[in-house]
């Protein structure tokens, strides 16, 4: 019995560490009719659409690349990544840039979102752990879930929402 008190202990503490690591400011954006947030200091700068050059053979949520002030910058339609359906560009459509860690370096890259809404200062105890959805439902890209001002905010890890593959080629279109 006492085991598993200091395990129940233990769990909690890891939970309230987590959540204190969570907390911090966040850009909020949305796609579809959900909102998502993303670390701020991940967040570059925001833009709103250039023209893309599509580029041949990337995946369907590669929209291509943007010159950016003499800088070549993938940039990932991230509605199409999550699975939803592609629109149209609307006025509100804007690209936020990121900037993710591949090993020892770190490298930009786009992230196309229907809108973007604000920056949030979100408290330790509006964050919750990612529920478990089952084996077959993979949330690693979701670092935790924030409940602030009666609305649920799925807080991205975007070193995870990028994979290796799409960190590559943003790598090898920044040395090009």
């Amino acid at each position: 019995m006492q085991n598993e008190k200091t395990s129940a202990t233990l769990s909690a503490e890891t939970g309230n560490q987590q959540k204190r690591e969570n907390a911090g400011k966040y850009l909020t954006f949305r796609l579809s009719n959900e909102e998502y947030g993303l670390e701020i200091l991940k967040a570059k700068e925001i833009i709103g659409l250039l023209s893309i050059t599509q580029i041949p053979r990337t995946p369907p949520y590669i929209r291509g690349v943007i010159n950016l002030r003499g800088n070549v910058i993938p940039v990932m339609d991230l509605r199409v990544k999550f699975g939803m359906e592609a629109i149209d560009d609307t006025s509100e459509t804007c690209i936020i840039v990121v900037e993710a860690d591949q090993g020892e370096r770190t490298v930009r890259m786009g992230i196309l979102v229907d809108s973007v809404s604000e920056v949030l200062d979100i408290a330790a105890e509006d964050i919750e752990d990612t529920p478990e959805f089952g084996a077959g439902v993979n949330t690693d890209f979701i670092q935790a879930m924030s409940k602030t001002r009666d609305r649920v905010i799925m807080l991205l890890d975007i070193n995870t929402v990028l994979t290796t593959e799409e960190l590559t080629l943003a790598n090898n279109v920044s040395e090009n």
